[in-house]
């Protein structure tokens, strides 16, 4: 049986007509997505998979957030939440598995800057950092944070060398694990047991992070709306973690250039994490 190859001519032929269609299929596309149609396919595309803007409107997070930064959040960090059209918070697609994600990924680590909506209000979006994880042991007392990891005491021995530790039931527990690494997280002075109702803001009573969910606490220690008050975060409710900042201002709209195209990690090597905070009253 004989096999017929083709001329050079024929090839040329072929590879012409492929370029031809690969070019006619660009220019559709091209002429597509300056559509009315296509520019909102492709601007909702972007914010229910890869990232959606925020604006930071309170200071439970200085000193390594602040009010006036306008962020990214990559919303592919912790898997792919179920796609929800902005403004009106009107879900796309049902969440079929009934864990807030369309696609489930990797779950938010101990230090994690975490965005996430408020479990009592899914609606409202707030930012904290994930001091905790399931299987964890935490309480506060003076307000200090201890922590006990699941991973146990000779996980703690290794990671956690240059840290004041104790010891309660046999389970070594970790001071204040997270300040030394990010130099935002402080206290105010000024909030005393004598002037402050929030006996949360001082001690909290041990407690283990339920399997699946985290535990949520502002850098601005004295003045955050957070777990201590309304409990731990399903994962159903996470939605990504800070990316960059592309916009940045402060109250008087002086335009703070040194914070613009920043990460939550590059700003904590700023003078921003070094300042005395002025802090407004109340939890936010």
């Amino acid at each position: 049986m004989s096999i017929e190859t083709p001329d050079l001519e024929t090839l040329d032929n072929l590879n012409n007509t492929n370029e031809t269609q690969s070019k006619g299929m660009i220019q559709k596309f091209y002429a597509w997505s300056g559509s009315w149609t296509g520019t909102i396919v492709i601007v909702l595309s972007i914010i229910f998979f890869v990232a959606q803007a925020f604006v930071i409107p309170s200071g439970s997070m200085k000193n390594s957030l602040l009010v006036g930064d306008m962020l990214f959040v990559k919303k592919f960090a912790y898997g792919v939440p179920t796609p929800t059209i902005p403004w009106i918070e009107l879900e796309v697609l049902p969440d079929f598995d009934g864990d807030g994600h369309l696609i489930e990924g990797s779950k938010p680590n101990r230090g994690d800057i975490v965005v996430f909506r408020y479990p009592h209000d899914p609606k409202v979006h707030y930012v904290k950092r994930c001091v905790a994880t399931g299987g964890d042991i935490l309480f506060l007392k003076d307000k200090d944070l201890y922590i006990h990891p699941k991973d146990g005491n000779e996980y703690i021995k290794e990671h956690f060398k240059n840290y004041e530790l104790i010891e309660l039931d046999d389970k070594l527990f970790i001071k204040n694990p997270y300040e030394k690494e990010h130099p935002g997280i402080h206290h105010d002075n000024t909030i005393t047991r004598e002037n402050s109702e929030h006996i949360q803001l001082f001690d909290f009573m041990p407690i283990m992070v339920p399997d699946g969910e985290f535990f949520m606490m502002g850098d601005n220690r004295d003045h955050s709306n957070d777990s201590r008050f309304w409990g731990t975060v399903a994962y159903k409710y996470i939605v990504g973690t800070p990316w960059f900042v592309y916009f940045s201002w402060d109250d008087e709209k002086k335009i703070r250039w040194d914070r613009v195209f920043q990460t939550p990690k590059s700003l904590e090597n700023t003078k921003y994490t070094k300042e005395t905070s002025n802090h407004t009253e109340g939890i936010y």
